[in-house]
């Protein structure tokens, strides 16, 4: 299929036109190397078993069941669906002592809320937090996510074994497993907010609000997304 031509009105400026057919060239472009970074990452080799079944902390998917003792064991082998052997884990910033999650984790934790059922045709999707699950489970519930499996690692060295968790407290971030044929979990890849120097927008790609707002004559500009508004 051909290319498109920028699409403009009719009354659009020469410079109009240079512009938005140079912004189109770099957007193909950019297209070509997100290709590019994708096929790089399936290519990773998968040789790196998970050593520690970790031990996460769950309830009932209905989040109005929350009492202490529904709450049961899951062990990271335990994850993987029948005929689903690859796990996306969402890394969720919400520490024991904090009060509330991190804004910017829960702008991204509600799209992928909303999401969950289309990735879950392909593969296991969880959210790890450090907080205890009765307080993760009660703020997704009044959150309104339905749809997200939600673990705890409070009780575990999960989050700081693969990066999540140091001296400054919990980081956010994605990581992908997969079973392999002899039944062992292996780490596939973790990315994080940081991703080099000075640069924390290495997970923006998994949330569409950052691209909406890339698209104003404005930008982003420092906006940071806020629990709740007005």
């Amino acid at each position: 299929m051909a290319a498109r031509s920028p699409i403009l009105l009719p009354g659009a400026s020469a410079a109009q036109r240079k512009q938005r057919a140079d912004l189109l060239a770099a957007e193909v472009a950019l297209k070509e190397q997100r290709e590019k970074v994708a096929e790089l990452r399936r290519g990773l080799p998968l040789d790196t078993p998970v050593e520690t079944d970790y031990v996460f902390k769950e309830g009932p998917a209905d989040l109005s069941f929350n009492a202490a003792e529904q709450m049961f064991e899951t062990r990271l082998s335990a994850l993987f669906a029948p005929g689903k052997d690859s796990l996306i884990l969402i890394h969720f910033m919400f520490g024991v002592a904090a009060e509330n999650p991190c804004p910017m984790c829960t702008m991204w934790a509600d799209g992928y809320d909303a999401v969950a059922e289309h990735v879950s045709q392909h593969a296991n999707l969880v959210l790890v937090a450090k907080a205890e699950i009765g307080k993760l489970r009660a703020f997704a519930s009044a959150r309104g996510w339905n749809r997200l499996r939600l673990l705890s690692a409070q009780d575990n060295s999960f989050n700081a074994d693969f990066g999540m968790e140091d001296d400054f407290g919990q980081w956010p971030g994605v990581s992908v497993f997969r079973k392999g044929a002899d039944g062992r979990v292996y780490h596939f890849y973790t990315c994080s907010a940081p991703i080099g120097p000075d640069y924390a927008r290495g997970i923006d790609l998994f949330s569409p609000v950052w691209h909406l707002l890339d698209l104003l004559p404005e930008g982003r500009g420092d906006w940071f997304p806020s629990l709740r508004y007005g």
